[in-house]
Parts: structure tokens; sequence; C-alpha cells
């Protein structure tokens, strides 16, 4: 039985995949020669084509009974999709994504997350990601910004160019601020402070908030807590993870992080975000030790 879900899950999406990125192909050629207002009215037809992907995957999550989310909104103001926002989550599996896409759907403008470059390369999503606007970030490490100092500026000028598209129409920008999944060997690795977290990386999101700070109406902060592990792809599709507590924070952005100072404004971020990773770690710990 959880094989015949996982496969009717596996095949609905990619149904769903194919349809909507057909469609939106149409609109990646038409965007080869349309500039100005019209590139505007353009991109907001991709992004309601995008949630319309992600519809599909909500229903599909509902239908199939693929997963009981507990979704624990912590603030008295409603988001708007007519407002920007920062997006932070902790991620530990491919499922983060589509339970993010999913369960902010018809909360927040659509979502637009840093990607790794290597996934331009990926036939038909890569292009068209592109297109769409995701931030694409190299990661380069130090030994080879120090073979080749150019590269010190390659995911800034591309974070740069991709915000001055984002300030066209409300958009929701998300930063998995570990840069990659937790695993614990990775958590071993870092002998850090926390617990369930790896260490948050606030380069992404400095150089948003220096190009958008003006934009930005608040900073949405997710956490996923899965209480019974956490599940692979696979796990997901087949319904063997039934729950996941889902808890969304606001933040109002500190007046210190918006300076027009660089080493005001990242010593001031660095703080911020630490306390706020702190408080997380320790609210994942009190789930998971919840029975």
């Amino acid at each position: 039985m959880k094989t015949i879900k996982g496969i009717s899950a596996l095949v609905f999406m990619t149904l769903n995949t194919a349809m909507v990125w057909s469609v939106l192909w149409f609109w990646v050629i038409q965007r080869v020669w349309t500039k100005g207002s019209s590139l505007v009215v353009l991109k907001e037809r991709m992004d309601k084509i995008i949630w319309w992907w992600t519809g599909g995957n909500r229903w599909m999550i509902k239908k199939l009974d693929l997963i009981s989310p507990n979704i624990n909104w912590k603030s008295e103001e409603e988001a708007s999709n007519r407002n920007w926002y920062l997006v932070i989550s902790n991620h530990q599996s491919w499922t983060d994504i589509i339970l993010l896409q999913s369960y902010l759907y018809g909360h927040l403008p659509p979502l637009k997350f840093f990607t790794k470059q290597q996934l331009i390369w990926v036939p038909g999503i890569g292009l068209a990601m592109y297109v769409l606007g995701f931030p694409y970030v190299k990661r380069v490490t130090k030994a080879q910004i120090r073979a080749n100092p150019k590269l010190r500026n390659a995911d800034r000028d591309n974070i740069k160019q991709a915000c001055e598209g984002f300030k066209n129409h409300p958009t929701s920008i998300l930063n998995f601020l570990e840069g990659t999944r937790r695993t614990p060997s990775k958590q071993n690795a870092q002998s850090s402070e926390f617990q369930h977290l790896l260490k948050p990386k606030i380069g992404g999101i400095e150089y948003v908030i220096k190009d958008m700070g003006d934009y930005l109406h608040k900073m949405i902060d997710v956490t996923i807590v899965y209480p019974n592990g956490t599940p692979s792809f696979w796990e997901f599709l087949t319904g063997q993870c039934k729950s996941v507590e889902f808890i969304v924070n606001h933040h109002d952005i500190p007046p210190e992080v918006l300076v027009d100072d660089d080493i005001e404004r990242r010593s001031a971020l660095s703080s911020w975000i630490k306390g706020i990773w702190l408080s997380k770690d320790r609210l994942i710990d009190d789930l998971l030790k919840s029975p």
C-alpha cells in the first residue's frame, strides 16, 4: 500500500510539473523579447503558473493523506501577498521545500529561493528558474577566492541583479541560512553551540537587506520539526512521515540592520540572527522532547 501511494504521488507530481513547466516555457520564450512594463506583467503571469503548481501539490498532499501538519502562526498580523518578505528556515530534507511552498501558499507572494548555480544545468527546470529570477549562488570557498579574487563578488552581483527584478512586484525571498541540509555528521563536524541546527550564514540575506531594505515588510522565520525523525523524500511520498510541526514567526527588521555602513550592518545582522537561531534551537529541542 505504501509503495502504491508513493508511486501515485510521484506520478502526480511528475504530471503536475510537466504540465506547469510546459505552459511556463511559453512565457520563457516570450520573455526573450519582452522589456519594460510588459516584462513586469509577464513575470506576474509566470508567478501565477508557479502558484498553480504549488496548489496542485498541496491538493495531492491532502488527497493522499501524506502528512498532517500542525501549523502555528505566531503573529497577530496576517501576512499578505501584497507585501515583500524575507523568509528564513532551517533545512533538513528535500521535503522542506515542498512543505514551504505548499503551506505558505496563499499567505505570501511566490517564494523565490537561493539556488546552487549547478542547478541551472538541470534540463528545463534550471533555465526556467533562472528566467523566473531565482538567485543563483556559487558557494565558492575561501581557497577558491584566494586563487581567484574575482570570485569574491560573484554571488553579490547575482543577488543584486535578482533583487532589482524583485522590486517590480511583491516577492518572498527564501534563504536556508544553514546553506545545506542538516545531517548529524555535518552537525558534529561543526562542534557548534547549536544542538539541532547548523551555524547560520548571513552573507546572502545581508545582500538582500542592503538592496531591498526599504521594500521588505517583515522577516518570516519558519521552523520545521519532524517529531518522528527527518524523512527522506520517498518516505514523505509514501505517507510514512505523518506529522510535522510548522512554526511561523514574524520579525520586524531592526533599524541597525538597515544602516548604510557595511561593517555596522554586518555586525548587527550577525547578532540579530544568532539570537533568532538560539531561540529556534531551543524551540526545536522543546518540541522534540514533548510527548
